[in-house]
């Protein structure tokens, strides 16, 4: 038997695991039953020489250097056009996501779509990050790396999709249900959503950016959720990530003041437990700490002189869309 493949009855508790390790079941596989693991990672695929590409797709490694907070109008309109084609991609992306595919089907899709739009997918070899797209499953926070795993009935899955096109980066991401999910994933679904809309209701220019947070925090306390702090909202523009950081959580010293034509991400990441993680091997996916189910929403923002504009508001889904896939 494939030290792989559990059997169809699993053993009880004290038996000798089906893995043929020769420790006891109970402390060998049983406590990975129902969370997800590492797959297999295929080769990284390639772009089109005719596409422009950011300074590290040939690399992995990403140059340091400095960008304007406050964005010109030339680079804002770029950024429109990204932005909307990030937003188009993601719709396409989870309606296309079906039970008993895998995550690389999911990586494939992305990938092709971006290139028929002349566009970079921009996680593709970012500090070597060997995908397209990042597709974080269930307990899985962020930066989950497609692979063999099999996509199944009942689980969420977040997609973050970024494109590179114009010299600039739009980003953004949404969380989709796989088949019938549970009530509690719904619910973790739906607050996760509204977090992420209450963090922009508080872009307000001249006010500090700790209101953000504090939006966002207090949202998710009165459902009993938690707020995950290692993974921030940031600027972005011609770089993929630039200087401004977006906390999800209060933090007085988080005290930057927004300003008209500052563009950057709010991307809450809630969690039914706790907010602490932990990182798998590959230095990418991260987890919850607890094994407990995790959710994310994400827009591209402009500061106004007003207030906000969403930039990749363009078919997003929101609290009242089905978001049902099967």
């Amino acid at each position: 038997m494939s030290s792989q493949t559990p059997p169809a009855v699993l053993p009880v508790a004290s038996d000798p695991c089906w893995c043929g390790s020769g420790r006891k079941y109970k402390r060998c596989h049983k406590p990975l039953e129902g969370k997800v693991l590492p797959g297999v990672v295929s080769p990284m695929r390639t772009v089109p020489d005719s596409i422009g590409k950011p300074p590290y797709a040939d690399t992995g490694e990403v140059p340091r250097t400095e960008e304007a907070r406050v964005k010109s109008p030339e680079i804002i309109e770029r950024m429109r056009y990204a932005c909307d084609m990030a937003a188009e991609i993601l719709k396409l992306a989870g309606d296309f996501v079906k039970p008993g595919m895998t995550t690389n089907d999911i990586d494939v899709f992305v990938h092709d779509e971006t290139i028929k739009r002349g566009a970079y997918p921009s996680p593709l070899n970012y500090h070597h990050y060997p995908k397209s797209v990042c597709t974080s499953l269930n307990e899985v926070i962020c930066h989950g790396i497609p692979d063999s795993t099999v996509v199944n009935d009942g689980d969420i899955i977040n997609l973050d999709v970024t494109c590179y096109v114009n010299g600039v980066h739009g980003d953004t991401n949404a969380t989709f249900f796989v088949g019938e999910v549970d009530e509690e994933s719904k619910l973790l679904t739906l607050v996760a959503e509204e977090c992420m809309w209450k963090g922009i209701e508080a872009v307000v220019p001249g006010r500090p950016i700790s209101d953000v947070g504090k939006a966002i925090e207090t949202h998710a306390k009165l459902h009993r959720m938690g707020v995950i702090r290692a993974f921030i909202g940031h600027g972005i523009g011609e770089l993929f990530h630039s200087d401004i950081q977006v906390l999800h959580y209060y933090d007085s010293r988080n005290n930057m003041i927004m300003r008209p034509g500052m563009t950057f991400t709010v991307e809450p990441m809630i969690s039914l437990g706790t907010w602490q993680h932990k990182m798998w091997d590959d230095d990418w996916t991260a987890v919850t700490a607890d094994g407990k189910r995790t959710a994310q929403f994400e827009h591209t923002l402009l500061v106004t002189e007003t207030g906000v504009e969403v930039l990749t508001a363009k078919g997003a889904v929101s609290p009242s869309a089905p978001w049902n896939r099967g």
